[in-house]
C-alpha cells in the first residue's frame, strides 16, 4: 500500500477504507486544479480499484467532519483570477474548461463509476463537494446529527456548477434537488434519510457498527458478480443520461467562474480578496439567517 499524507488507506479482508485526513481543515480538498491533497484521494481510490481482494470501499472523514468540500482559500486562483495583483487578466475560457474538465471527470469517473461497491460513512459536516462525494457513492449511511448541504451554491451557482447534477436529481427527485441547490440550506441526517439522500441515518455511536455490518454483508457477493453489476449499472446510467452530467458539470462551472457581480450582490471572491476566506464564507451564509 502507498504512503499517503492527506488520506488514510486501510485494508481489512475484502474491505478498503479511505479516510480523508485533513481534520484541521474539516477535510477540504483542492479538487479543482488537482491539488496534491486531491491527487492522493484519487490515487487511494485507484489503489482500491485495482486490488482484486477488495470488494467494498468505505469513504469517511477524520476528525469532526466527513468533508466540507472544496478548499475555498484556493478556488479561483487556479484559473489565475482573484489575486489582486496589478495587471491581472480575466482568465481565458480555455484555461477554465481545462481545469474544470479535469476535476469533473476525476470526481465522476473515480467515484460514480468505481468498479467496487462504495459506501459513504457520514458524520459531522458533509458540505458542498463533500456531499457530492457521498451522493456519487453507491450507498450512504450518516449519523443522525450530521449536517449536510450544498451551501457552496450560495456563492451564486443557483443550481449550476455541480459535477453531475443529474445524479442528485435521480437520487432525491427534481423538487428536493432544487430545494437543496437553490436555497443552500443545511439538513440533518434524519431529514437526509427521509428525502432519500442517504440510505440510513443512525445514532452517532452506532455509525461505525452499521457501516461495518453493511460492508460485510456486501462482501458475501462474488467478485465477478460485483464487477458485472457495476459494469451493468454503468450501461444503465448511460441510458438514463446520468453520465452526461460530467459534461454539464464542467460547462456550467466554467460559465459560473465568469460571472459579473453587480454592486448590490454578494461577491465571495471580492470579500476573500479584501478580507479573508473565513469572512467571505461566513458573510455568504449569514445573509440567509431566518430565510431558510
Amino acid at each position: 500500500m502507498a504512503n499517503y499524507k492527506y488520506v488514510i488507506y486501510e485494508k481489512q479482508g475484502n474491505i478498503a477504507t479511505v479516510t480523508m485526513n485533513r481534520p484541521e481543515k474539516l477535510n477540504v480538498y483542492q479538487f479543482i486544479g488537482r491539488g496534491p491533497d486531491a491527487k492522493e484521494f484519487y490515487d487511494a481510490l485507484e489503489e482500491a480499484a485495482v486490488d482484486d481482494d477488495i470488494k467494498v470501499v468505505i469513504l469517511k472523514g477524520a476528525g469532526r467532519a466527513f468533508s466540507v468540500g472544496h478548499d475555498l482559500t484556493k478556488v479561483g486562483f487556479v484559473y489565475g483570477f482573484g489575486t489582486g495583483k496589478p495587471g491581472e487578466r480575466r482568465p481565458s475560457q480555455r484555461v477554465r474548461l481545462l481545469y474544470d474538465r479535469w476535476a469533473m471527470e476525476d470526481w465522476i469517473n473515480k467515484i460514480f463509476l468505481h468498479p467496487k461497491i462504495t459506501i459513504a460513512q457520514i458524520h459531522g459536516y458533509c458540505i458542498g463537494g463533500g456531499l457530492l462525494i457521498a451522493t456519487l457513492c453507491d450507498l450512504a449511511v450518516c449519523a443522525d446529527d450530521a449536517t449536510l448541504g450544498h451551501t457552496e451554491q450560495r456563492m451564486g451557482f443557483a443550481g449550476s456548477g455541480i459535477p453531475n447534477m443529474n445524479v442528485l436529481i435521480a437520487t432525491v427527485g427534481l423538487k428536493r434537488a432544487m430545494d437543496l441547490l437553490l436555497t443552500g440550506r443545511m439538513i440533518d441526517g434524519k431529514e437526509a434519510e427521509r428525502m432519500g439522500l442517504v440510505n440510513k441515518s443512525v445514532s452517532p455511536s452506532s455509525l461505525d457498527e452499521e457501516v461495518d455490518k453493511m460492508a460485510k454483508a456486501l462482501c458475501l457477493m462474488p467478485r465477478d458478480g460485483i464487477a458485472i453489476g457495476k459494469a451493468s449499472r454503468h450501461l444503465a446510467y448511460d441510458s438514463m443520461g446520468l453520465t452526461a452530467g460530467t459534461a454539464q458539470g464542467y460547462y456550467s462551472h466554467t460559465m459560473f467562474t465568469n460571472l459579473r457581480w453587480e454592486e448590490d450582490e454578494y461577491n465571495f471572491f471580492k470579500e476573500r480578496r479584501d478580507k479573508s476566506a473565513k469572512t467571505g464564507f461566513h458573510g455568504r451564509d449569514e445573509r440567509y439567517t431566518g430565510l431558510v
